[in-house]
């Protein structure tokens, strides 16, 4: 297995039987959803609800580990953003043997380590998230590391939106690629067909009234 940034699948979680997981815990929903982005889409996953199952979280993370084993990478610690990367992150981490920390936003929004938390110097570090999509999230927290002098490894995550977009300059292990359409609030067919759009995410969007205006860059679900 190579470590070029590219998405590698899981070959120790059949995908077939983690989507059926996830459907099961209405984690993987279809329907017309408007996305922390403010993008609308057909589809959502909301890893939560699957993570809340440690019998399904624990396997899930153990085949990431197994990944990162096969891969020949040897992180010393495993950074998760809050809050998406918080439960699989630590869950990995145990997976590991290693510590598992997160990074949350200060009160401008900003990606930062609070809570004690320090990384030194050349520590590797894989990154973990529930889902990636745009990569945002990803990279905000890759910068942070690196600005403390850590080497980002790779990051890992259940769910891969990206379609191999995600701008990443590290590797992406991931257990399940899910393909989503999206569409600008303007310009969406699901809005055009009269289907009611929901808002299921957790991140409130700066300014509410631009949801439908505007295209802010952000990381959707």
């Amino acid at each position: 297995m190579t470590n070029s940034p590219e998405t590698i699948l899981s070959t120790t979680l059949e995908t077939d039987l983690l989507t059926q997981q996830l459907r099961r815990e209405d984690a993987l929903l279809r329907g017309h959803f408007r996305l922390s982005s403010g993008l609308h889409s057909d589809t959502y996953v909301q890893c939560a609800r699957f993570l809340r199952r440690p019998e399904l979280a624990a396997p899930a993370a153990a085949a990431l580990a197994a990944q990162i084993r096969a891969a020949g990478l040897a992180p010393d610690a495993v950074v998760g953003p809050a809050m998406g990367g918080v439960v699989i992150g630590y869950e990995l981490a145990r997976q590991l043997g290693i510590p598992g920390l997160f990074t949350e936003r200060d009160a401008e929004g900003l990606m930062t380590l609070r809570r004690g938390f320090t990384i030194a110097p050349g520590e590797k570090i894989i990154i973990a998230d529930d889902v990636v999509t745009t990569g945002k999230s990803t990279l905000e927290v890759a910068a942070v590391l690196r600005a403390l002098g850590a080497e980002v490894l790779a990051v890992a995550s259940l769910i891969d939106r990206t379609g191999g977009a995600g701008g990443l300059d590290f590797p992406h292990f991931a257990l399940l690629p899910v393909a989503a359409a999206t569409f600008a609030p303007e310009s969406c067919p699901l809005c055009a067909a009269g289907v009611p759009v929901v808002k299921p995410g957790s991140r409130p969007h700066p300014n509410p009234s631009l949801l439908d205006s505007q295209n802010p860059a952000g990381e959707g679900l």
